[in-house]
């Protein structure tokens, strides 16, 4: 059976990793002199305490060489193939140093990446995909082809409580936060094409903000893939989530309605109280 692997900034919960049979690789997060791997060694809120004492957004960094072989080496030893996801290659390296292992442990064609073009949930719609499609015994060829084929239908977009992190990891301008702070204005952001841009701004409390989030996205929940979708956010109270719960499920429309912590990579750069609705549109 193929193996499927996606680096941290997935976003998958331990219990679907589990579920799913997928093997993470870590990035790393920097916070001043000392290191951490996302997921591993450091939580979302250790990140935040020490960006505000700091006034700065931590650096984050492709998981090491050493440890990409090591995850790698058992199954090129055993001659299994593997469908790696990645974060978007626009924002970080990992892909790289992927094939790099591939390569110096002499097994390109064991090792096939797959460039999400996406972060966080966006990517776990498709590992998930892809990791079904591997238990049905799929070969990575057909994997890496459907994969590829389902990816610019992957709808990733968030809201943000605070555009203070953004500001500090230079996605935002300082008068644009500060104005933002005041009016209680909070963006859309939408990764398209591997990219991420601010569309509509909300106003008000992000308990109200967020539900208007996802309710202007009706339309296109409704001609969604009705597996799943997922609910993920950096720290949002339960009295936040669970409207956006409710109104999904109103809808009628998933099997699943998944909710999931965004990581240490994902927090780092949005900051607390973003929240997410993340799904697979059955139209192009």
């Amino acid at each position: 059976m193929v193996k499927i692997i996606a680096d941290s900034t997935c976003d998958l919960s331990a219990e679907l990793i589990a579920k799913y049979d997928v093997d993470i690789l870590p990035l790393h997060i920097l916070l001043g002199e000392k290191e951490y791997e996302d997921g591993k060694s450091i939580t979302p809120e250790e990140i935040f305490q020490w960006s505000d004492e700091h006034e700065t957004t931590p650096k984050t960094s492709a998981p090491a060489m050493e440890t990409t072989m090591e995850l790698l080496r058992p199954y090129i030893q055993k001659g299994q193939e593997c469908v790696c996801f990645c974060v978007s290659e626009s924002m970080s390296t990992c892909g790289n140093v992927i094939r790099m292992a591939a390569e110096e442990l002499e097994a390109e064609s064991l090792v096939h990446v797959i460039d999400s073009q996406n972060l966080s949930t966006g990517i776990g719609l498709l590992v998930i995909e892809a990791a079904i499609m591997a238990k049905e015994g799929k070969t990575a060829a057909q994997i890496v082809s459907q994969i590829e084929a389902m990816r610019p239908r992957v709808r990733a977009s968030f809201v943000v409580d605070t555009l203070v992190y953004l500001h500090r990891g230079g996605r935002c301008g300082g008068l644009t936060a500060m104005l933002g702070g005041a009016l209680k204005l909070h963006p859309k952001i939408v990764v398209e094409d591997g990219a991420m841009h601010s569309t509509k701004k909300y106003r008000g409390n992000i308990r109200s903000v967020v539900l208007s989030y996802v309710k202007d996205m009706e339309s296109e929940l409704k001609h969604a893939k009705p597996d799943r979708v997922f609910i993920t956010h950096s720290g949002c109270k339960p009295a936040v989530v669970e409207p956006v719960r409710e109104y999904l499920e109103s809808l009628g429309i998933f099997a699943e309605i998944l909710e999931t912590r965004a990581g240490g990579v994902i927090s780092s750069h949005c900051g607390p109280g973003t929240l997410g609705v993340l799904f697979i549109t059955n139209e192009q």
